[in-house]
């Protein structure tokens, strides 16, 4: 290979320097576009995930309630059938009322009407102690079913001492129902 001048040396420096200054400013320039598109493309979706957890922030507490009220009455709707609902909730309550030392005379249930959100109510008449009626009432609303004690009458029962008749309607409600109905924007 040929030597070269010095005059030659040094163009051949400043092409490579001018071709190493333009290669840096075009990639540089390239490159601080893509990061700029990408650092943008972040920010955006930084601010879609402050803007949905806004939208979530409300629901928190919802479900707070929801989960103390499902703990506080030991229900859980997605467990619910609707097919056997009515003989479990007759079933759940005559054992409470059994445990409690409560005795029930007949159970009459009947269908809702197809215009309520009931599935069914029950009618029901006992006796026993004055606490165990009272426990059987406290009872009633966490036996795990979406029970409703519609009415109560309560009477003395002459033929026992310390103890009194009760006579009960309890509403069984249809989850199915108050889940359609549209809840207005207040």
């Amino acid at each position: 290979m040929a030597k070269l001048t010095p005059r030659e040396k040094r163009t051949v420096r400043f092409a490579i320097i001018g071709i190493s200054i333009y290669l840096v400013l075009f990639c540089g320039l390239r490159g601080w576009r893509y990061l700029e598109s990408k650092r943008s493309a972040y920010q955006q979706l930084v601010q879609e995930a402050k803007t949905l957890q806004q939208e979530v922030q409300p629901y928190g507490d919802k479900v707070e309630v929801v989960k103390t009220l499902m703990e506080a009455f030991q229900m859980d709707p997605l467990k619910l059938s609707r097919a056997s609902i009515v003989a479990e909730a007759s079933s759940a309550i005559q054992k409470a009322a059994a445990s409690g030392g409560m005795q029930f005379g007949p159970i009459r249930e009947t269908s809702s009407r197809a215009a309520s959100k009931e599935l069914s109510s029950m009618q029901m008449e006992g006796s026993g102690p004055v606490a165990a009626i009272m426990g059987f009432l406290h009872t009633v609303t966490t036996l795990g079913y979406p029970l409703v004690v519609d009415a109560v009458q309560i009477s003395g029962d002459p033929t026992k001492p310390g103890s009194i008749k009760v006579s009960l309607t309890i509403v069984i409600l249809d989850f199915e129902q108050w889940k359609k109905q549209e809840v207005p924007n207040a």
